[in-house]
């Protein structure tokens, strides 16, 4: 057994960069080798994982596991952004073994590709009607000041049941989970309260038929944070994914010489700018032995999902912008549907949509943490027919955006 080799940079580190640069970290932590050492936001070193096969082989490993109660005894759980512990609040993205498959039973089929189908022409008409709906001044208009936001927060109350008159109420949760312990709990607060109004009677939402299926022994509160952890996952990933997707569509010459279906196009976004660079921490359970390198219980792992979809080694098959194994990420037919709509929007309603700057000048922004990077903006001429208004919903003048988050899976 050796020690894994240090990896020499920072890949937690805010950086400003272009929209074509990528981040220098990834390329040298695949360099250094299949598993890294890092120095961890929250303290003490972490284990980094640069390779496909080895990736694949610790998301599905059962000694490997979710539970923030294993996360080393010194870490402070708001600098790590931990969920609380299983013994505290059980959650999809926290539990393993029996207790994790009985629960994601009970989410796998309300978000299959078939289900997720039906609400296609909705969601296609969410897309055409908050596009519509934005103002431009003198032609040009910031697609990332609130459309990236309000698009899959729309969609994601849509498809729960959440009446769409409190999508200004999701936005600004969101944004209070970046804030201190006050305006997190404001913000928890009020996904308590989105998540009752898509439960309340008459309401035929999925967020209904997850509280028939969910099991007997998840109580009332228990089930509003699995909600809230839906909704949540619903804005924090889609979010930055539409930044980059709306500036390379809006690329005549990058869109021009595609020549690729919808979803290909989607898809290959994805993975050249993975919504989430990392996988949500993961902690050893007991001693785990990994590629020659031995990490006692407690150890930090991340699997480094933006450096090993973008390896130009890395084996043909499926890649790892929604993770593997049993955390497969269970929104992933939503987020691709939604994205697919937006582009079919864009290709059809907005053909004279552009750029209002050449692609090169794009600048990205990564938050730091295992947090993913997102546009600074995104100002493109945008010309469409009359605005119809989302139900009754104003779609004009919303507060800015909040950060992007970890992923959910």
């Amino acid at each position: 057994m050796f020690n894994a080799p240090h990896a020499g940079v920072d890949p937690f580190a805010v950086t400003v960069r272009s929209v074509g640069e990528p981040h220098p970290a990834h390329a040298a932590l695949r360099a250094v080798g299949p598993i890294v050492r890092a120095d961890a936001p929250a303290g003490g070193p972490a284990w980094i994982i640069t390779d496909y096969a080895l990736a694949r082989e610790v998301l599905a490993h059962p000694r490997i596991v979710k539970d923030p109660a294993y996360a080393p005894a010194h870490w402070d759980p708001r600098i790590a952004r931990l969920e609380p512990p299983v013994a505290a609040q059980p959650s999809l993205t926290t539990l393993d073994g029996p207790a994790h498959e009985q629960l994601r039973r009970a989410h796998t089929p309300l978000f299959t590709a078939r289900r997720m189908h039906d609400y296609s022409g909705r969601i296609t008409g969410i897309a055409r009607e908050l596009l519509t709906g934005i103002p431009a001044a003198d032609g040009t208009v910031d697609l990332t000041a609130d459309f990236t936001t309000r698009f899959p927060l729309a969609v994601i109350c849509e498809v729960l049941g959440v009446p769409l008159d409190r999508i200004d109420q999701a936005i600004a949760a969101c944004r209070g989970m970046y804030g201190d312990d006050p305006e997190v709990e404001i913000a928890m607060a009020a996904f308590a309260e989105l998540a009752a109004a898509g439960l309340r009677d008459g309401r035929d939402g999925l967020a209904a038929a997850l509280r028939d299926a969910v099991p007997d022994e998840i109580t009332e509160t228990q089930l509003h944070y699995l909600l809230f952890t839906l909704i949540y996952a619903g804005q924090l990933t889609t979010d930055p994914a539409l930044g980059f997707l709306l500036a390379r569509v809006l690329d005549i010459d990058r869109a021009a010489a595609e020549g690729t279906t919808i979803d290909e196009f989607v898809r290959e976004t994805l993975r050249l700018h993975s919504p989430a660079p990392f996988t949500l921490w993961r902690f050893t359970s007991a001693d785990v032995d990994l590629a020659g390198v031995r990490l006692p219980a407690r150890s930090p792992v991340l699997v480094d999902i933006q450096g090993i979809n973008t390896d130009p080694g890395r084996p043909i098959g499926p890649d790892l912008t929604f993770g593997a194994g049993p955390h497969y990420c269970t929104g992933a037919q939503l987020a691709q549907l939604e994205l697919s709509a937006v582009v079919e929007v864009l290709r059809t309603d907005f053909p004279d949509a552009r750029l209002a700057v050449p692609f090169a000048e794009l600048q990205q922004i990564d938050i730091g943490g295992i947090q993913g990077s997102r546009l600074t903006a995104l100002p493109v001429t945008l010309t469409g027919p009359p605005s119809t208004g989302l139900g009754g919903v104003p779609v004009v003048d919303a507060p800015t955006r909040g950060a992007a988050g970890s992923p959910p899976c």
